[in-house]
């Protein structure tokens, strides 16, 4: 073995030295800043978090805060955290860019790869954020954290803010996952998208307009669209099938702006649904001992009856 390609050998075993190091210890104390500079994640630890550190708070996971979102607990921080360390540790991908790396736009975007089965079918998270920063550890990593665990092969978009360029690298996200589909090890025939708030939006309007609007060529439209507390309400009559949830006290997405466009989508003939929880407020994530409780398991049934 050369020289270089010995000491590439040692720092790889180093960096897998260090995140087990960092899986054994990681917990509600850990140091937010200790996450972002693992080794073991490679230098896009830092996009666990949003960019703009103005929209969290915390040092710990035990104690991150971000903007808008309710119900954050600090023991699924943790898991997911957990989770990249461990498949890091086993040698296995958990980030891809999806521009070169010579391109302006790869700087903060990428796909988060929580596996499911090899040769499953796969759903891309997008959380939420105003389209000014990107509240994954709630909003997409859970959701997709738990996809993978029902065998589905769930990604998680961090993206750039701003509606167009959200879209944009969404449909980006989705071209790639096309393109490299064997690698991945997905199926790509009936996908769907998944967002929250702002993330909702961009998976309503890549379901409704396609890949082709955004500056990708033609890829196939997911066969489920499920939608989290946004206020979205156009309808154009080229929706996919579409699963919907929100609470009666969000104070930035009102239910029954939602619950009219579902039902504007089910008189245009095609299937849709939502489940509206009393009392819940924006940003409620997986809804972990609320109301919400299982509403993901009921979005999985709606997707899975249109795949």
């Amino acid at each position: 073995m050369c020289t270089r390609h010995f000491v590439f050998a040692l720092l790889m075993v180093l960096a897998m030295s260090c995140g087990a190091s960092a899986l054994e210890a990681v917990n509600e104390h850990t140091r937010i800043s200790d996450i972002v500079s693992n080794p073991a994640l490679r230098g896009f630890g830092r996009l666990l978090f949003p960019v703009n550190e103005y929209y969290y708070s915390g040092k710990t996971l035990g104690d991150l805060r971000l903007t808008w979102y309710s119900n954050i607990k600090p023991s699924r921080t943790v898991d997911i955290v957990s989770y990249l360390l461990g498949e890091v540790e086993a040698g296995r991908q958990v980030f891809y860019p999806i521009y070169p790396a010579d391109d302006a736009r790869a700087k903060d975007t990428g796909l988060f790869f929580f596996r499911g089965k090899a040769g499953a079918k796969f759903a891309v998270c997008n959380a939420g954020g105003g389209f000014v920063f990107v509240g994954a550890m709630h909003d997409s990593f859970p959701h997709a954290l738990e996809l993978s665990r029902k065998g589905y092969n769930a990604f998680a978009l961090i993206y750039r803010p701003g509606a167009d360029t959200a879209c944009e690298d969404l449909a980006r996200a989705i071209a790639f996952i096309h393109e490299h589909a064997g690698e991945l090890e997905v199926d790509v025939r009936g996908y769907s998208l998944w967002g929250g708030s702002a993330g909702a939006r961009m998976a309503a309007w890549l379901g409704t307009y396609g890949t082709e609007a955004f500056g990708e060529r033609a890829y196939p439209r997911p066969s489920a669209v499920v939608m989290q507390y946004t206020g979205l309400s156009e309808v154009t009559g080229h929706e996919p099938p579409t699963y919907a949830c929100v609470g009666t006290s969000d104070g930035i997405a009102p239910y029954k702006v939602m619950q009219n466009r579902i039902n504007a989508i089910k008189a245009n003939g095609t299937d849709a649904m939502i489940e509206v929880f009393p009392g819940l407020s924006h940003g409620f994530g997986l809804g972990e001992e609320t109301a919400a409780e299982g509403w993901l398991n009921n979005a999985v049934k709606f997707w899975e009856m249109h795949q």
